[in-house]
This record gives structure tokens, C-alpha cells and sequence, in this order.
């Protein structure tokens, strides 16, 4: 099964990307079989943003996106998203790809399951 997870929401100040990452997470570890893809849309672009440093207790975005990348799930964000933020040049957690709404069309024709959040 291939389940794609869209994000929308800021990288902190509310749980959405969070919780969209705990999902990749929990799918990735409960059911081998399963393929996540990531695609972070709008302010979520800012989840891809490398040496993230939060309190102690805090959850960490950039932690939590490497472990989906590191169990095989591929992340892209969306690349005119950085440019209109001012972050096509800064750089992205190793694995994360600037992408195009090519490849999310495409990775929504392909899903047999679109969440967003």
C-alpha cells in the first residue's frame, strides 16, 4: 500500500506536522509493507530546514523526519514554497528534495491512501 502524507502547517507553533510525522512513523514501524511518501506544501517547508534545536522534551521535527527517510519513506518540498519563503538557498535536511507539483500530482495518482494535515 502507498500512503501520502501531505503537510501544510508550520514546522512549530501547532501540532500538525507533528502529528503527520508520528502517523509516518507509527505506518512505517506497524505495517512493513506500506511506502510513505511526504510532501511538505506552504509553511510546512520550514519542517525541512536542517540543524533544527528545541527544548529538551520538545519534539523535533528534523529527528522525526529522518527516521521515516532512514525506514525508506522519501520526502520532497515543494520547491516555488521555499522560493516564496526566501529558503530555495539554505539547504535541506540530507534526504529531503526541493520538489515540483509534478511530483505531487504524481504521488497522488499512484497513492491508494491521501491524508493531509
Amino acid at each position: 500500500m502507498k500512503i501520502l502524507l501531505i503537510i501544510n502547517d508550520a514546522s512549530y507553533g501547532t501540532e500538525k506536522a507533528f502529528n503527520a510525522m508520528r502517523l509516518a512513523m507509527t505506518l512505517q514501524k506497524e505495517h512493513k509493507d506500506v511506502e510513505v511518501n511526504v510532501f511538505l506544501l506552504a509553511d510546512a517547508v520550514t519542517c525541512a530546514i536542517p540543524n533544527q534545536q528545541t527544548p529538551d522534551g520538545y519534539y523535533n521535527l528534523e529527528r522525526m523526519l529522518k527516521s521515516v527517510i532512514r525506514k525508506g519513506g522519501e520526502i520532497k518540498a515543494c520547491g516555488g514554497c521555499l522560493n516564496a519563503r526566501g529558503l530555495k538557498e539554505v539547504g535541506l535536511i540530507e534526504g529531503i528534495e526541493s520538489s515540483t507539483m509534478t511530483q505531487l500530482t504524481q504521488w497522488t495518482y499512484d497513492a491508494d491512501k491521501v491524508i493531509t494535515f
